[in-house]
């Protein structure tokens, strides 16, 4: 229980008996001041540097206290912390107009682990690293670009983690999560940065004064329960999605219907087919891209609207793919910019930002005229065309320098905007009676996409097991989104960037695909340059490979379908730490294994060439699916060839003689 309670020279602010904070005349919890950033942004990737002009530490120097709230009086304001449902702490501010920076300095321990802030690839606990929180591209476009040049020539190092200064994430929320069982939250939309490297206490430093919120519980599940009713919930998925995997497929009707056709045949058990390039293709020095023109390319898929009725008949599902981009050589393109629905630059021009080797327009979302354009774009072209689901990608790039419709500082737009986007796409399947029918996934993310999107996928991974960037870097990044209250997620099917010598082996693909069957939604992508990557048809070994775990991702429904539900009803992702449940020192820093539900304990092989892999157990007793063979916990090196990816039934599972059966399929 959260209450305020007085004490001799102060307030106590305790959970459950214990002091969590102490609040006195002439302590200063927190301080404001001014400053002043500068943006410059290159394919998605920003550089900020920040000029600091004023700092002022604020002292108590009076407070008022209620039954449950406390009100603090300072020098230019005042803060009044609520506590909400005995669980909650809710902090507001009153004055303090003239800052726009907010430093907040709370007490941290040394053995404390810290995850969230958004969707994080390359490290699970954040404790001694320094997060920026702000929407861009993932990773620094520099750190990228020299680990793709080291990839493409073959250099050894070329799978070493980067360092993790600078880092960018598509999907930032300035909320974390800490051993010590609470929550923080911040309501600003501003850029906002985390410093988790000091012994005793961990500073926040927001870019804009606004509220947040603490939450506390006696246990991880309790934590994002209250999470999540604070800021959303995903709802359940399609029934559809559980039935296989969806098979990713571009060129035309006629090769997508020669890959169903091949994967049929194999017994891939293909629920849905992807054609990411249903609305064009281009071809750029990068690769095998797309027209960004949200209509039907009748040349390159002749008949598609009949063979959408056709597969739907037989429960084959086909997805398409759709962005607030528009290509500005098509027809879109001169609807909006005549219509004055494209996010302007500072003459008043169409803001057009280069994405990969060419420009696009960008919808403004903040147009309400636009905003119901595009809307009914999708409504019409996408979902009365037959589409039963898409890739809403990106949303990460709008830019500092621009003009909205809205009269909105982009400064403090900029994070939003994929939340935006998330809702656009949810609010065309609502008003098309077709939640629960329809699966849409996002890339980019921040608060609100909690609430707004149905399902996220882990974006643009390198077609390799490099730790930060390939098929390593999918599971930690789940996991902090399960952290940060988002609990819905998967991953391409062997990755997606690929160039030069940086290309897919059947190897890859076969341990990306054994991993997926065990996360929500198995789905392949073709990737980046199709014609250089081992694909679900490669060779007999690899679609039988994919024969033998779309049929175990099919027979989990059942389960999935139950951690599904807990997640909409409770917050709960399904991809969840380890520690959730075991209070064990290797449990909060394991990042590369997880718990899928309650029950199966799943560890990837993250290694090329491998044919073991040590894995944690946590203190428990457990079932090796491929062996039989029972543990109670502790490090145990097992078996790992291509085919039998180390996975753990607990032995006392409700679904354990389901799971066992899962070997002989």
């Amino acid at each position: 229980m959260l209450i305020f309670e007085k004490a001799e020279d102060g307030v106590f602010l305790k959970y459950n008996g214990n002091v969590i904070y102490t609040f006195k005349k002439g302590d200063s919890p927190i301080a404001f001041g001014k400053a002043k950033n500068s943006y410059k942004m290159s394919h998605g990737s920003f550089r900020i540097s920040e000029k600091r002009e004023e700092y002022s530490e604020q002292k108590i120097l009076d407070y008022m206290l209620e039954e449950k709230m406390l009100t603090l009086h300072m020098p230019n304001g005042a803060v009044e912390l609520r506590a909400i449902k005995r669980k909650r702490l809710s902090v507001h501010f009153s004055g303090f107009n003239s800052f726009n920076r907010m430093y907040l300095k709370i007490p941290a321990d040394a053995s404390e682990h810290v995850y969230g802030t958004g969707e994080i690839f390359s490290e699970f606990d954040l404790r001694g690293k320094k997060v920026n929180c702000w929407v861009a591209e993932h990773i620094n476009a520099l750190q990228i670009g020299k680990k793709l040049v080291k990839q493409t020539f073959g250099f050894k190092d070329s799978i070493r983690k980067q360092k993790f200064s600078n880092y960018e994430t598509y999907y930032a929320q300035p909320t974390f999560l800490s051993s010590n069982k609470y929550y923080f939250h911040s309501f600003s939309t501003a850029r906002c940065e985390f410093d988790f490297s000091n012994k005793d206490y961990h500073i926040i430093k927001t870019d804009s004064i606004g509220d947040f919120a603490f939450g506390f519980s006696d246990s991880f599940e309790g934590l994002l329960g209250d999470l999540t009713e604070l800021l959303g919930r995903q709802p359940e998925l399609p029934d559809w999605v559980y039935d296989g995997q969806i098979i990713a497929s571009q060129g035309g009707t006629e090769e997508m219907m020669k890959h169903l056709d091949t994967a049929e045949k194999n017994g891939l058990c293909p629920n849905g087919v992807w054609i990411q390039d249903w609305e064009g293709r281009r071809v750029t020095a990068v690769g095998k891209q797309l027209f960004w023109n949200w209509e039907w390319d009748k040349e390159l898929y002749p008949d598609l609207d009949i063979k959408i009725k056709e597969l739907n008949e037989k429960g084959i599902k086909v997805l398409g793919y759709c962005n607030p981009f528009l290509a500005v050589e098509k027809p879109l393109y001169k609807t909006a910019s005549e219509k004055g629905y494209c996010v302007k630059d500072k003459d008043g021009k169409d803001y057009l930002v280069t994405i990969t080797t060419f420009p696009a327009a960008m919808i403004d979302l903040s147009n309400k005229e636009a905003y119901r354009w595009m809307k009914d774009i999708i409504k019409k072209n996408m979902i009365d065309f037959g589409l039963s689901g898409w890739m809403a990608d990106f949303g990460e790039y709008l830019p500092t320098d621009c003009v909205l419709a809205s009269g909105e500082d982009p400064e403090l737009a900029h994070n939003t905007w994929p939340a935006r986007w998330a809702r656009l796409n949810r609010e065309a399947v609502e008003e098309s009676g077709k939640l629960g029918e329809i699966l849409f996934f996002t890339r980019a993310g921040y608060t609100d996409t909690l609430k707004q999107s149905v399902m996220m996928w882990n974006g643009d991974n390198h077609v390799d097991f490099s730790i930060d960037f390939g098929l390593p870097s999918v599971i930690p990044a789940s996991l902090s989104l399960t952290c940060c209250g988002f609990g819905l997620a998967h991953s391409d099917i062997g990755g997606y960037t690929t160039f030069f010598n940086l290309k897919r082996s059947e190897e890859l693909y076969m341990r990306w695909c054994e991993m997926n069957a065990f996360t929500p939604l198995m789905r392949g992508h073709e990737g980046l340059n199709p014609e250089l990557n081992a694909q679900f048809d490669a060779s007999e070994a690899v679609l039988n490979h994919g024969a033998k775990f779309g049929r175990i991702h099919k027979e989990l429904k059942p389960y999935l379908k139950q951690a599904v539900k807990y997640n909409a009803e409770k917050g709960v992702g399904v991809i969840r730490p380890l520690f959730f449940y075991y209070d064990e020192e290797k449990a909060y820093t394991e990042a590369f294994e997880y718990l899928l539900g309650r029950d199966i304990l799943v560890a990837p092989v993250i290694r090329a060439k491998a044919n073991t892999r040590e894995v944690y157990l946590p203190d428990d007793e457990w079932i090796h699916l491929w062996t039989d063979q029972e543990y109670k916990g502790g490090n145990v090196t097992v078996s790992a060839p291509v085919g039998e990816i180390p996975v753990f039934i607990r032995k006392d599972s409700s679904f354990k003689d389901d799971f066992i059966k899962l070997k002989t399929i």
